[in-house]
């Protein structure tokens, strides 16, 4: 099989799928790697942690043999899944981040798909943990081992406040966040 070219630091994928694993062992299963472009997070995290992951991304650009969904994620897909990885997930750094009403998410957000107003990296991820402490949810900022500027993220648990409200369906999306 040839080379593989992407973006960014490659060992970005290995490095998240050994964090996954080492936090969350085989406690969970289902995987979706959200905007997980060509699937080589899911590929990691399948062949050597053997977790039952998928791409889900419009885009459908995923390497053979890679299950993916190819759609927009919603944040309403996630009751599916044990983990939400959203790794540089542009459009879908929204709905991921708000997943972790329901269900564990870590993101690592790379553009300011959050507001309308221009945030920096770390005023980004200020912003989505502003917005888990307003909704309950808890969470850590995590420093990843691998090139880029790109390279924080945030690991977070939904709490019980959180999820009766997600399911009593008093949900609202704040976009002025």
């Amino acid at each position: 099989m040839g080379r593989k070219k992407f973006h960014g630091d490659p060992a970005r994928f290995d490095v998240l799928a050994e964090f996954v694993y080492d936090r969350f062992g085989s406690g969970i299963q289902y995987i979706a790697d959200v905007a997980g472009g060509q699937g080589m997070l899911s590929r990691v995290l399948r062949k050597h942690y053997n977790y039952d992951a998928e791409v889900i991304d419009p885009r459908g650009w995923t390497m053979k043999g890679v299950p993916n969904r190819e759609a927009e994620y919603l944040s309403s897909m996630a009751d599916y899944y044990d983990l939400i990885i959203g790794l540089h997930c542009d459009e879908a750094t929204r709905p991921v981040a708000e997943s972790a009403l329901i269900r564990p998410v870590l993101v690592i957000p790379c553009c300011n798909f959050w507001s309308k107003e221009k945030l920096g990296r770390d005023e980004l991820v200020e912003a989505i943990e502003d917005y888990y402490v307003r909704h309950q949810v808890s969470f850590e900022r995590i420093t990843f081992n691998f090139k880029g500027p790109k390279n924080i993220g945030i690991l977070s648990c939904p709490t019980k406040p959180s999820q009766e409200r997600f399911k009593a369906n008093n949900f609202e999306t704040d976009h002025n966040d």
